[in-house]
């Protein structure tokens, strides 16, 4: 008789225990269950409650995560069951509540209630997960790693500094740069002093001004003044271009290679350069091709005793009087405001949806501080420090350097708070110190959406912030649509020998029962103006100043159908000088210097101080028949600069649109000068301007800033990296306990934080600064892993709005033994900052829950008895293949009909 089981083993597959004679039928035998149902089972999830119902519950605050109502079908489960059906439950929750927020026709009102019981059910589910104690498995909110390294790094102090090209072609062609008077001064800061080396180029007589000529005359006189700094030639290797043409992609051949100038310092030495003969300099931000890519242009004010600047390297929409041009970092969303410190450095506020690679934001949009000095290398970037979104609107710098940022806020900011809701925008103001050092925020919002859109400074130490809000600001009364208001706060400690903080003196909220905005603020004297469109009309307020400095409105002038916007208020030789773009040929201001001629047209308009019609009141209309529109304007010296963009009339959004910069004479209103530019994609939009007095120079051809180079960076890490005084992170054993937090403060670096975290974790892990000379210039970063003989420790996020570990660039999640096989780990990687905000919110949370929950069913089957592979009797190797298991079941088939 033939065995079936001979056959069958020849394909690694088994009838049974014992052989059985064909045609003779084998009972099988019931499975013994080995786990508890899992939720997601096809019989546990037809009993599961709907969707709707679990979003209905959580609005009405009951727990998402309840191992209470957790039943396990089987006696004596392991715990660790019950915990993480509990687990998964929540998960779904969560999850149900993200469905919802995506769904169409949501309420504002519906959707904003859903996003906040979203971001505390993350929360219910973050501590959760810090206490459930699980036995056999760990299970981790984010990820689990034998390494962990923080994504934020500090550079290493420089000992070069390299420009950017400033030639191209062969070495022995004379350089561009180099031609004409150039003469300017190396300093050097020594413990002894400082010494200043004059150069002068027409002192090397008829020799050719090539690149090894002039580094050589530079380099001789630095060694004859006894300095060890020396000017070397770097080279920058020209590479192929991409281009893409329709569905073409060409490769352009690659053009000739870039010489720039590379300053070698030495020990004991800091070095600077200092210009002979200066102009003004004029800084317009502007957002180029059909992206907006953020860019930093410079331009050298006719006038002054500067030689005039010349076209640099890679520079192809360069026109006259421009002296560099420099790209903002990748990342920048919208630049809106810009202004000069103190030592001729540039302030950029800039909308960050990306963070740098060594310095992370920590939500989804943050705003960032740029200072770039006269050369346009960036000096430094300091973030806000958003939990979830915020934008910049205005900036202000005193003459201290004190820089104060306003603008909006959406979710949590300041540690512990987020707002009345969750997603909805606050208005707030930050007030740094001249290196970046935050000095204090406020963070004062009404019910509904409101954001700060001006800031200044006032005497003695007040900072006034104006903006629009859509309800009642503290202490306030609505008025309907939305309001302006006009806030105060005054510099002061609130503590005994304690730090100086903003106090809110006072609020004013004004304007009519429609939509209402201050779009320019400016301070004078015991005077403070503000200018907006108010219900479609263009008006200027005047606020007086009492001797706290508290204001009271004192004046209103309605000057007619704004159709259009505001750009710049400020106070010149006794009059308030306003500035913006209207439609409307007959703004009710004064005497018109000169018509409005069609379309949208940029006014600067003259008035009396106290706001009263007065015959020295003039309007100066600025434009062509098309369309034209003021960015930003500033004033100097009885000259108004003002940037913009104008269009051909009747042009659609992608015709072409040109940028321009143009100074008109205040009491003429005469045009002294214009200067228009393209961009990428004919498509370019001047966004802030800013006038430095003597700031442009024949540096500026070199590549060389006014000022000393190779400053190092901030080592505190509140003020290189995102995280604020008060943020958190906490460490928890491997095996469970108590989890400890670890909080960062003021004078906190890498260094201290090394030792807070080994002390946090008991000595479970070794934390450690190390350089990484992979990259150029090297960079210092933490590298956590578990100590020696040790299992290592649990990292967990903060609370919202005090998490640490995305300012850092951290993964919270298991550092240990991954390999551990007494309780391997799992790590669910849903990070804090999953919110239900906007469209890609959701979908980001939808995901990450997705991926979350598959963890979960995987804990679950190491839990269950692991399954040894079937073996191939004949060959003893492992389970058969998909073929074998075919034509297993195809001779099963044959047998049943030979004994039939």
């Amino acid at each position: 008789m033939i065995n079936n089981s001979y056959l069958l083993g020849l394909f690694g597959t088994s009838t049974g225990a014992s052989s059985s004679p064909i045609g003779m039928a084998a009972t099988p035998a019931k499975a013994k269950k080995t786990q508890p149902t899992a939720p997601w089972a096809a019989a546990a999830a037809a009993a599961a409650p709907k969707a709707s119902d679990m979003v209905r519950a959580a609005l009405a605050g009951r727990r998402l995560i309840n191992e209470a109502a957790v039943d396990l079908d089987m006696a004596g489960a392991s715990t660790d069951y019950r915990k993480l059906f509990a687990l998964y439950q929540g998960l779904n929750a969560l999850s149900a509540l993200a469905d919802r927020a995506n769904a169409k026709g949501l309420s504002s009102a519906e959707a904003a209630q859903v996003g906040k019981r979203f971001e505390s059910g993350m929360v219910e589910m973050s501590n959760y997960l810090k206490s459930a104690g699980f036995e056999d498995v760990r299970m981790v909110q984010g990820v689990s790693k034998s390494t962990v390294k923080t994504g934020f790094a500090l550079e290493k102090a420089q000992t070069t500094f390299t420009t950017t090209p400033i030639h191209d072609g062969a070495l022995s062609d004379s350089v561009k740069a180099f031609q004409g008077d150039v003469k300017f001064a190396v300093t050097i800061r020594t413990n002894a002093g400082t010494q200043s080396v004059g150069i002068d180029l027409s002192d090397m007589g008829a020799t050719p001004r090539t690149m090894d000529n002039v580094i050589a005359h530079i380099n001789g006189a630095l060694e004859a003044a006894g300095v060890d700094t020396r000017v070397e030639r770097q080279m920058i290797e020209s590479q192929p271009k991409i281009i893409k043409s329709g569905s073409k992609t060409i490769t352009l051949p690659a053009g000739p290679d870039q010489w720039a100038l590379r300053v070698r310092g030495a020990v004991g030495e800091t070095v600077g350069f200092q210009a002979v003969d200066t102009s003004d300099a004029v800084y317009v931000t502007q957002g180029s091709g059909a992206k907006g890519a953020g860019q930093l242009l410079k331009f050298q004010a006719d006038g002054g005793a500067a030689p005039g600047a010349q076209q640099g390297v890679d520079d192809p929409f360069w026109v006259e009087g421009r002296a560099g041009q420099t790209d903002l970092p990748a990342g920048v969303a919208a630049v809106r405001a810009s202004a000069p410190a103190p030592d001729g450095a540039i302030w950029v506020v800039a909308d960050l949806t990306q963070g740098a690679a060594n310095q992370p934001i920590k939500g989804a949009r943050d705003v960032a501080l740029l200072k770039y000095d006269s050369g346009g290398n960036l000096l430094q970037t300091k973030l806000l420090g958003a939990a979830s979104t915020a934008n910049g609107f205005s900036i202000a710098v005193d003459a201290d350097g004190r820089v104060a940022v306003a603008g909006s806020v959406t979710g949590a900011l300041e540690p512990g708070k987020s707002g009345d809701v969750a997603n909805t925008a606050d208005s707030f103001v930050t007030v740094f110190d001249d290196d970046g050092k935050e000095l204090w925020t406020q963070r004062r919002g009404a019910k509904a959406a409101d954001e700060a859109t001006e800031v200044s400074f006032g005497a003695d130490g007040m900072v006034y912030v104006a903006g629009r809000s859509k309800s009642a600001m503290p202490g306030q009364a609505a008025l309907g649509g939305w309001d302006s208001y006009l806030q105060t706060f005054q510099e002061k400690p609130v503590k005994i020998n304690g730090p100086d903080v903003g106090v809110n003196l006072s609020t004013l909220q004004f304007g009519t029962d429609g939509d209402d905005s201050v779009q320019a603020m400016t301070v004078s004297g015991s005077d403070i103006y503000t200018a907006g469109v108010e219900d479609g009309r263009a008006v200027v307020r005047r606020f007086t100043l009492d001797g706290s400095g508290v204001p009271t409105l004192a004046a209103t002038r309605d000057l007619g159908l704004a159709s259009g916007s505001i750009a710049g208020i400020s106070v010149e030789n006794g009059q308030v000088v306003l500035t913006g773009q209207t439609d409307n040929p007959a703004l009710d201001i004064g005497t018109v210097t000169k018509a409005h001629a069609g379309g949208t047209d940029v006014f600067v308009a003259t008035l009396s101080t106290d706001l009263q019609s007065a015959a020295s009141d003039r309007l100066t209309y600025f434009g062509g028949s098309g369309n034209d529109t003021a960015a930003d304007v500033k004033i100097k010296d009885g000259k108004v600069w003002i940037t913009g963009t104008n269009r051909d009339a009747g042009a659609a959004k992608t015709d072409p649109t040109r940028a321009y910069l143009a100074r008109l004479d205040l009491a003429t209103g005469g045009v002294e000068y214009n200067q228009t530019w393209r961009g990428e994609g004919d498509q370019v939009t001047p966004t802030s301007l800013s006038i430095v007095s003597g700031g442009a120079s024949v540096l500026d051809r070199l590549g060389l800033p006014q000022g000393e180079i190779m400053q190092a960076d901030s080592k505190l890490l509140t003020v290189a990296t995102s995280a604020r005084v008060g943020d958190q992170f906490s460490i928890s054993p491997a095996g469970g306990g108590r989890a400890v937090a670890v909080t960062i403060e003021a004078k906190d670096t890498l260094d201290t934080l090394a030792k807070k975290i080994m002390t946090a974790s008991n000595r479970q892990l070794k934390a450690t600064v190390i350089t990484d000379s992979r990259v150029v210039p090297p960079v210092q970063r933490l590298q956590i892993v578990a100590a020696d003989n040790k299992d290592g420790a649990v990292i967990s996020a903060g609370a919202v709005g005090k998490d640490a570990l995305a300012a850092l660039g951290l993964s919270p999640g298991f550092v240990g033994k991954t390999g551990d096989k007494s309780a391997k780990t799992y790590g669910l990687n849903l990070p804090n900052t999953l919110n239900l905000n906007d469209p890609a919110g959701i979908k980001a949370a939808i995901d990450a829950l997705a991926q979350a929950m598959t963890a979960v069913r995987s804990a679950y089957r190491s839990l269950g008895p692991q399954t040894a592979p079937t073996t191939n009797t004949q060959t003893g190797g492992g389970s058969s293949t998909a073929y074998q298991q075919t034509q297993a079941a195809n001779f099963q088939a044959a047998l049943n009909r030979l004994t039939a």
